[in-house]
């Protein structure tokens, strides 16, 4: 496997469990220094901090709904590790409102959080990197660029969520916020990508792998099992150390083949 240009600085966001967590892991193992976003559980992140490859790694709090949290986030971030030369904008919040199961008040707050902390905050974030790495303050390599924008979106901006249709637009929205900075950003030599898993397993799905629905899930995946959150990671941590700049702009599946689309 390759070895990135120079030790390079990341920020994961919700990086204290979950698909974020292995992305923290597997990047510090490439060697990478490590700004570990997590939103409450600071026992969760240190946790993660002391399993991480390498030093120079730390924890960094913010709500990624509150725009001047993610203004703390970056400034924090940035003053601890020097620069941060690649943004995983992983953290997101799934939550269930039925349209014609939920009344309209419950309807829209869920919309309201959904989209802050799914579509917004990583919007938010992508700008301030985006400002930062096209200033071109850190080394530059020719392949790797000046910086590296990863966005985690989901099958379910393709196929739809019917439970969850707050979270299915809010990664469509993120797919599209992706391709629009990888248009504006690419002059500058900042490159995204986007990545689009199915079902992962993580403590977050274990609920619905194991519950009333875990044999229609697994009906749905022609691996006969879904995806592990090291998948996710390792193809993450090649968009963010390997990819080609000529992919900037893609959006990835990873579920699998339980979704393809035309």
């Amino acid at each position: 496997m390759p070895t990135p240009p120079a030790r390079l600085t990341a920020l994961v966001t919700g990086a204290s469990r979950g698909i974020g967590r292995a992305i923290a892991l597997t990047l510090a193992a490439r060697g990478c220094r490590v700004a570990v976003h997590y939103r409450k559980n600071r026992a969760a992140a240190d946790t993660v901090v002391a399993a991480l490859a390498g030093t120079g790694h730390a924890p960094f709090a913010a709500d990624m709904a509150d725009a001047t949290g993610v203004q703390r986030l970056w400034r924090d971030a940035t003053a601890a590790l020097g620069r941060i030369d690649i943004v995983v904008n992983n953290a997101a919040i799934y939550e269930y409102h039925v349209p014609l199961e939920t009344d309209y008040a419950t309807w829209h707050d869920s919309w309201q959080r959904t989209i802050a902390t799914n579509l917004l905050g990583p919007a938010n974030l992508s700008h301030l990197a985006a400002h930062a790495m096209a200033a071109g303050t850190g080394p530059f390599d020719p392949a790797h660029g000046r910086g590296r924008i990863v966005n985690i979106s989901s099958r379910g901006a393709f196929r739809g969520e019917p439970r969850a249709p707050a979270y299915a637009a809010s990664k469509a929205g993120l797919n599209a916020l992706g391709q629009s900075l990888a248009k504006a950003l690419a002059p500058r030599a900042v490159y995204v990508f986007c990545l689009a898993p199915g079902w992962v397993e993580t403590d977050m799905a274990a609920g619905h792998l194991t519950g009333p629905r875990g044999a229609e899930i697994l009906a749905e995946q022609p691996l006969g099992r879904v995806a592990t959150a090291d998948e996710i990671a390792r193809t993450a941590a090649f968009c963010a150390l390997d990819a080609p700049a000529a992919m900037t702009g893609s959006i990835i599946d990873v579920n699998g083949a339980s979704y393809l689309r035309t």
